[in-house]
């Protein structure tokens, strides 16, 4: 077992680093709440798309991962209900089948969620965060599951934008750019080493291990997400006409399922109109395109003479600092986000314009690259050198392989806990449900 981390990793003692998991719990769990409550009992058992799970499943998921990691795992205590534990296996039941189990009703997977969170914050106040138990040390399992019910947020979150129906999540705007105008199209990032991973962040999970050092010849990269307006100039120049642009599988998905546009587009009268969480409006010619798969991403990139960047590459533009030659935690230094730093946490409910969140960007001068659109690379997702899986082999080492790529840096549906600059996402290319955009790179 490689992964130990420890209290001196946050700079935090243990009372914080407490108060911290206690913190991270009780928020996920407030946006759980938001997300079944503002819809009624049919919608929560309802399977709004074959692509997703009922909501009603993903509440009793959540608390059933919380009872087996916390409950028992760090408690050691006897199942509350140890028949239902099949039935929120993620890996026995594809999503698609799951609206035909024996699932609780509503109020009952209210009421068992409820009762687990409450034993489990005990457990958070009696327990020992130090002493060399790896699943505890640092308040890890906390994090871990803070960190697991935020994921199942946003999966819940995609569930509502597939739903039909009128509005019932409501947010406020995000702040615009007052500088977009002005930056460069790109940024340089020069050539050289850096430590790609960390060894130290006592939340990251296994695939973000080890820390390592990576060489990577200077690039040039986007300075923010590709944007709607961009994309729409793909489109009229016939981007899913043409089928040089695109790789045989994804030229393949673009016949079969006759794609014209990224999911939620439609054309009227003229004009590209999206439906985006029960509301139909315009698209937004200055906003990152949302809602594309990698094949999409990878289309646009060869269509403007140009490429998605490697995981490797995102990451150094996201964390080196040149002046220092270290890798940060995020783009702007070590601190948390912040909410005048990055869109995140379903703060509001799209992304921000292009060019916002100055207060975010990189030494280097790259802006958005946590928030607002998890970013398609072009890598598959792999393990570092040195991987070892903790806690458990499902979560990542089964996933590795040329089937997944890899996808960087959080959304606006995405919470801090959940997000950093090493955090590493993963799905299959054809995936446009995801709340997922792009950036492309250059070589020099």
């Amino acid at each position: 077992m490689t992964h130990s981390p420890t209290p001196s990793a946050t700079g935090l003692d243990t009372e914080a680093l407490r108060r911290r998991a206690l913190a991270a719990l009780l928020t996920a769990r407030e946006r759980t709440t938001l997300l079944t409550d503002s819809v009624d009992d049919h919608e929560l058992t309802a399977q709004h798309s074959p692509l997703m799970s009922p909501l009603v499943w993903d509440l009793a998921h959540i608390g059933n991962q919380e009872e087996l990691w916390l409950l028992r795992g760090v408690a050691g205590r006897e199942a509350m209900r140890p028949e239902i534990d099949g039935l929120y296996d993620a890996f026995e039941h594809p999503r698609a089948s799951r609206p035909s189990l024996p699932l609780l009703p509503p109020a009952e997977a209210r009421s068992y969620a409820a009762e687990v969170r409450g034993r489990a914050l005990d457990i958070l106040d009696s327990t020992a965060l130090t002493g060399g138990r790896p699943l505890v040390d640092a308040g890890f399992a906390f994090g871990m599951i803070a960190q697991h019910e935020q994921q199942h947020d946003e999966t819940m979150l995609i569930t509502h934008q597939l739903r039909s129906g009128p509005a019932v999540l409501t947010a406020p705007e995000p702040p615009r750019p007052t500088d977009a105008a002005s930056l460069p199209a790109e940024v340089l990032v020069t050539g050289g080493p850096f430590t790609m991973g960390t060894s130290t962040e006592p939340w990251a999970l296994d695939n973000e291990r080890p820390a390592h050092v990576r060489d990577v010849p200077a690039f040039l990269i986007d300075t923010t997400p590709v944007t709607c307006g961009a994309y729409e100039r793909f489109i009229e120049d016939g981007g899913y006409t043409e089928r040089r642009w695109w790789a045989p599988e994804g030229w393949a998905m673009v016949r079969e399922h006759e794609l014209t546009a990224p999911l939620f587009w439609h054309r009227d009268a003229g004009q590209w109109l999206r439906r985006r969480f029960g509301v139909t409006e315009p698209v937004p010619a200055d906003e990152p395109v949302l809602h594309v798969s990698w094949y999409e991403a990878d289309a646009y990139a060869r269509w403007a003479g140009r490429r998605l960047p490697t995981e490797v590459e995102w990451e150094k533009a996201a964390r080196h600092d040149p002046g220092s030659g270290r890798s940060r935690r995020y783009p702007w230094g070590d601190e948390d986000p912040t909410a005048d730093r990055a869109n995140l946490g379903q703060r509001h409910l799209r992304p921000a314009q292009a060019g916002a969140y100055a207060a975010g960007e990189s030494p280097l001068g790259v802006r958005q690259l946590i928030g607002d659109v998890w970013e398609w690379t072009s890598s598959d997702f792999l393990p570092y050198p040195g991987f070892a899986a903790f806690p458990y082999r499902e979560y990542s080492e089964v996933f590795f392989g040329p089937d997944h790529k890899v996808l960087r840096g959080g959304s606006f549906a995405v919470d801090a806990v959940a997000c950093r600059g090493t955090f590493r996402n993963w799905d299959l290319p054809v995936r446009r449900q995801i709340f997922a955009g792009f950036r492309t790179a250059r070589d020099l």
